[in-house]
């Protein structure tokens, strides 16, 4: 499939293994060694007594004034949380014996406690497992020496509480510690892992090393790295008849720019041709098939998923035999032809002793659809011949037959005496350039780009190109588009007499199409 085929791509691959080893770096830290773990920080480590110290002179805080014997006094706030991914029961904590209540133990080295008090749980049942005095027999806090004995509180994912602690004595130069074990995890503190570990910034440097080495990994997978623009694989293109030389041409180029991709191309008319490609789409269950229609205007059917993509302007001409020496047509003469109210050319001033043969395309022509909108103005007659010629029924008044591509249209207009048709310009040019057919003007004015351009003439349509779905930007799809809107795809548009939609200068006239 082709995401597959993406996903696998070396650039992918490389930018996939960054990924893994940076989301894969980061869960070692966060869950391996602590899938249960108990983190500490210092909130607030102050000296707040009066006395001299170090020659520098602290502010008794006033709350404190009363309070005898507080030389060297300072105050701690430290909080303890459950920063790991799994809560932690009053089971979880390992202390020796088995039965004591201890859990955890808050150590300030060099200053002796003289009092705390729980503050701030994060909810108001954490107080109940936090006794302001307790024993070893006995849950609660436990002041003694330079050490704070906490009990075995059960903590939540995310829960936490923080401890005021008054201390006296000169060790301010030593950070307070919390210390114990649990079960499947650990206890830390936090302050240390605020800043990047030793293996964080080792993985970061890894990450930066492969996103820098990337363009040289694609090479050394690759024999011959693909050019800019250029995508691998084989995109089939369909639809369209009218404008399927320029997609040959265009995938031609394509394929000598960027080797390893193929470009096939069957027209099979605007209609069938983003069939085609909705049942591609739904065949890829999901995927994105490598498939492109071009329409002679937009698709009648309306479905969401088919993405637009607009590409040119074509122009299109009525084509006559060549026995058929009308250097003009109104349109109200050409709506009588197809309606079958003319059924002879010398009812028309200068027109031959020649029944009139009317050569169109079927009902999924994109082709057809464009020559009933923007000339007839309405739909055209039931076909009555199955070969061009002769009627298939006596009762029907003009001969009237269907073909499949633009290509057949023309060819049989050349040999049919009295036949009319229509056709992309470009194709109808070369084969009045063999002298086998006539290009009359409607009402006067010439098919040409220039009269597109400027409003004077009625026969032309947007060309668009579908997609089902929108394309990926790295898939083949998606740089043929990018190709068909360059400098290549512009010269080719321009060499088979269609409007190029990316020229700045047709962009106006394409958007009021």
């Amino acid at each position: 499939m082709e995401w597959l085929e993406q996903l696998l791509a070396p650039e992918n691959l490389l930018a996939l293994l960054g990924v893994v080893v940076t989301v894969g770096g980061l869960s070692y830290e966060r869950l391996i060694p602590g899938r249960k773990r108990i983190g500490y920080r210092v909130q607030m480590d102050t000296l707040i007594d009066d006395s001299a110290q170090d020659g520098q002179m602290h502010q008794r805080l006033r709350m404190l004034e009363n309070t005898p014997d507080l030389a060297g006094a300072s105050l701690v706030l430290l909080r303890i949380e459950n920063d790991g991914f799994r809560s932690i029961d009053t089971d979880d904590y390992i202390t020796a014996p088995v039965t004591n209540h201890r859990g955890l133990t808050a150590t300030f080295p060099n200053r002796i406690v003289r009092d705390v008090a729980v503050t701030e749980p994060s909810h108001p049942d954490l107080l109940r497992h936090l006794p302001q005095h307790g024993s070893a027999e006995r849950p609660g806090l436990i002041c003694q020496n330079h050490e704070i004995s906490l009990p075995r509180v059960p903590l939540n994912k995310g829960d936490h509480f923080k401890l005021l602690v008054l201390l006296t004595g000169a060790g301010t130069d030593k950070p307070p510690h919390v210390g114990g074990r649990i079960r499947e995890g650990r206890i830390r503190n936090n302050e240390k892992f605020r800043r990047p570990s030793n293996r964080m910034l080792g993985l970061i440097g890894s990450l930066l090393a492969l996103l820098i080495l990337q363009p040289f990994g694609t090479q050394l997978w690759q024999d011959h790295p693909l050019p800019r623009g250029c995508a691998e694989g084989t995109l089939t293109i369909v639809g369209s008849t009218a404008f399927s030389p320029v997609a040959r041409d265009l995938g031609g180029a394509y394929e000598s720019d960027c080797a390893g991709a193929r470009v096939e191309v069957r027209a099979e008319g605007s209609g069938r041709g983003t069939g085609t490609l909705r049942e591609a789409g739904e065949a890829a269950k999901g995927g994105f098939p490598s498939y492109l229609a071009f329409s002679d205007g937009q698709d009648g059917e309306g479905d969401p998923k088919l993405k637009e993509h607009l590409v040119a302007l074509s122009v299109f001409s009525v084509v006559l035999n060549k026995d058929v020496r009308l250097p003009d047509l109104s349109l109200t003469d050409l709506r009588g032809l197809y309606s079958g109210r003319i059924t002879n050319w010398k009812r028309l001033p200068g027109g031959p002793d020649l029944p009139v043969r009317l050569v169109s395309r079927d009902a999924k022509s994109g082709t057809r659809g464009v020559f009933e909108k923007r000339v007839l103005g309405d739909n055209e007659i039931s076909r009555t011949s199955d070969n061009c010629r002769t009627l298939k029924f006596r009762k029907d008044a003009v001969i009237r037959c269907e073909l499949d591509s633009t290509d057949e249209v023309l060819r049989t207009v050349a040999d049919t005496p009295g036949a009319i048709g229509y056709a992309e310009l470009h194709s109808a040019e070369a084969g009045a350039a063999k002298g086998s057919l006539r290009l009359p003007a409607l009402d006067g004015r010439r098919p040409s780009v220039e009269a597109v351009r400027e409003r004077t003439y009625p026969f032309w349509e947007p060309e668009y190109a579908y997609t089902y779905t929108r394309p990926p930007a790295n898939s083949l799809t998606s740089k043929f588009l990018d190709y068909l809107a360059g400098d290549t795809g512009r010269n080719v548009i321009e060499k088979h007499g269609h409007l190029p939609c990316s020229v700045p200068e047709n962009q106006r006239a394409c958007q009021a199409g």
